[in-house]
C-alpha cells in the first residue's frame, strides 16, 4: 500500500478533506521507519484526558464560563465528549470567596461569588466536563477556603471531580506565600490541616495534589503520605518566556531530559495505585512567547506532547487557557479571546483538536528510526490501537526536510484514512487546516478524515511534508 505526495496532492482536486492541504517548494527528504508493535501497550488514553485549565480569575468574568457563551461551548465541545476543566492557577492564592459579594477579576484581587459558580455549573454542563478546583492556601484564611469549598462542592455536585490545596506549594517561600525556608514537610502539615477542616463540614470531599511546579520528589512523597486522594497533579512549562531559549527551535526540539521526570511521576502513581494528571501546562511560563506561542509550530508542539505524556500513563493533562496571572490573554492559550467577545481557535488548538481524532484505547509502543539520530529528521510518532484498527500521528516538527515514512506494525496492513494538519508555514499565526478545514468564527468545524480504498500490505509509505501532521488510521 502506498500513499505518496502524488496521491495527497491529486487527492485535493478530487477530494474536499486532502491529507495534505499546502502544496510548498521542493525540499530535500529523508527517510524515516516507523514501526508499531501492537503487543505492548503503554498506557490506556482514557475518555477524560482532554483538559483545560483557566485562572480563578477567569471565573470571575461575566458570562465568559457560560453555557450562553455558545462559541466557547463549541469550542471545547470539539475537544472531546469527556474531559476536565481545572480551576486555580497563581490568581488563586491571591483569591477569596463572597457568596454574594461583587465579583472582581484581577490578578491579586480576584473575588468570586456564589453567581459565578452557578455560571460556570453551567457551563460544565453544556460541555459535560468535570472540575478540578484549586483552594486559596497562600493566605492562609482557613475559615474562607472552607466557605469556598462548601459552595463549590454544592454548586457542582457529581462535576467535581477533586480539590485542591495551594497552587505551587513548592514555590510558595518564592512567591512571597510563606517563608524561604517553606518546604513538603510544612506544606504537609498546611495540607492536611485545610484538608481536615473541608471534611468537618463535606465529609467525602474529594481532594488531589500535590500541584507541584517542579520539586518532581513531591510527588513520590505526597504518594506516599497520602492514601486519601482521587488525583496526583503536577505543573510543566519548558522554560520562562524571557528567557532566549524560549523559541520554536526549543519548543519543537526533543526533550529527553524530562522523560525521568515523567518516569517518576508514573512511578509514583504506580505505586500509589492512583492516576496523575498534568493539571497546569504549556510552552513557556509567564503568558508564552509572542510570535512562538502563538503560531503554528505550537499546535505540532501540543499534538506531540500530549502523546508524550499519555505514554508515561498520564491520566489526563489540562492546557492552560485563557487569561493568565499577569491579567492578560496568554499568547500559548488554545482559545483567542479578544476582550470583546469574540473567540477563535488560536494555533494551539489545531494541536488539541487533530489529538481528540484519536481514539480512546491502548497506547502503543512506537520504534521510530531516523528521529534524534545526527543528520535524521525531527519527526515523531505515536499509536493508539481500538479494536482492529490503529490510528498513528505522524509529526515532522523538521523545519527543513520532508519525511518519507515506511509505515509497519508487523503484518499485513491497510490504510483506510488520512487527515493531514497543516499551515503555509511553522510561524503562521492563522491559515491553520486540519482535514483541508479550518474552525469557524462560530466555533464550527466540518473536517473529516479522507477515505481511501487500497489493497492490504506489509508497510504504508508515506510523504510527510516537513513542519506539518498527518493522523493515519490502519485496518490490521
Amino acid at each position: 500500500m502506498v500513499v505518496s505526495r502524488r496521491f495527497a496532492m491529486a487527492g485535493a482536486a478530487a477530494l474536499p478533506f486532502a491529507a495534505t492541504a499546502v502544496v510548498r517548494g521542493a525540499r530535500a527528504a529523508g527517510a524515516v521507519t516507523v514501526r508499531i508493535n501492537p503487543g505492548k501497550a503503554l498506557a490506556t488514553l482514557p475518555p477524560d484526558y482532554m483538559g483545560l485549565g483557566f485562572e480563578i480569575s477567569s471565573v470571575a468574568v461575566p458570562g465568559l464560563l457560560s453555557a450562553h457563551n455558545r462559541t466557547y461551548v463549541r469550542l471545547v465541545e470539539k475537544l472531546g465528549r469527556q474531559g476536565v476543566i481545572r480551576i486555580g492557577g497563581n490568581t488563586s492564592d491571591f483569591s477569596r470567596y463572597d457568596a454574594h459579594g461583587t465579583a472582581v477579576s484581577a490578578p491579586k484581587a480576584t473575588v468570586v461569588t456564589e453567581a459565578n459558580l452557578r455560571e460556570l455549573k453551567t457551563f460544565v454542563d453544556a460541555i459535560g466536563w468535570k472540575l478540578i478546583w484549586g483552594l486559596n492556601l497562600g493566605d492562609n484564611r482557613l475559615d474562607n477556603a472552607v466557605e469556598e469549598a462548601r459552595a463549590v462542592a454544592t454548586i457542582m455536585g457529581d462535576r467535581l471531580l477533586a480539590l485542591e490545596i495551594g497552587n505551587e506549594p513548592d514555590l510558595f517561600g518564592r512567591a512571597g506565600h510563606r517563608s524561604a525556608d517553606y518546604n513538603y514537610d510544612a506544606w504537609l502539615r498546611d495540607y492536611r490541616r485545610t484538608k481536615q477542616a473541608v471534611r468537618a463540614v463535606l465529609p467525602r470531599a474529594p481532594f488531589a495534589g500535590p500541584d507541584l511546579a517542579g520539586a518532581a520528589d513531591w510527588m513520590t512523597r505526597f504518594a506516599k503520605d497520602e492514601s486519601d486522594i482521587v488525583l496526583l497533579t503536577a505543573h510543566h512549562y519548558i522554560t520562562g518566556q524571557a528567557n532566549p531559549a524560549a523559541t520554536i527551535d526549543t519548543m519543537l526540539a526533543p526533550n529527553p531530559k524530562y522523560d525521568a521526570v515523567l518516569a517518576r511521576f508514573q512511578q509514583a502513581a504506580d505505586g500509589a495505585k492512583k492516576p496523575w494528571r498534568m493539571c497546569e501546562t504549556a510552552s513557556f511560563s509567564g503568558g508564552g512567547r509572542q510570535g512562538v506561542s502563538d503560531t503554528f509550530a505550537a499546535a505540532l508542539w501540543a499534538l506531540d506532547y500530549l502523546f508524550v505524556l499519555a505514554e508515561h500513563g498520564c491520566a489526563g493533562v489540562n492546557m492552560e487557557t485563557g487569561v493568565n496571572h499577569l491579567g492578560w490573554i496568554s499568547h500559548y492559550t488554545p482559545i483567542g479571546d479578544d476582550g470583546h467577545g469574540n473567540y477563535s481557535a488560536a494555533p494551539e488548538y489545531y494541536g488539541l483538536l487533530a489529538f481528540n481524532q484519536m481514539p480512546k484505547g491502548d497506547v502503543l509502543a512506537v520504534d521510530c528510526q531516523g528521529n534524534g539520530q545526527p543528520g535524521g529528521i525531527d519527526l515523531t510518532a505515536h499509536a493508539v490501537r481500538a479494536g482492529n484498527e490503529i490510528c498513528v500521528a505522524l509529526i515532522n516538527k523538521d523545519q527543513h526536510q520532508d519525511a518519507e515514512v515506511a509505515l509497519a506494525t508487523g503484518g499485513a496492513v491497510r490504510v483506510s484514512r488520512i487527515m493531514g494538519l497543516s499551515a503555509d508555514s511553522v510561524t503562521a499565526a492563522e491559515g491553520m487546516t486540519l482535514a483541508g478545514a479550518a474552525v469557524g468564527s462560530d466555533g464550527r468545524w466540518s473536517g473529516r478524515p479522507t477515505r481511501i480504498r487500497a489493497a492490504a500490505d506489509d508497510a504504508a509509505q508515506l510523504h510527510i511534508p516537513a513542519t506539518s501532521a498527518t493522523l493515519v488510521w490502519l485496518e490490521t
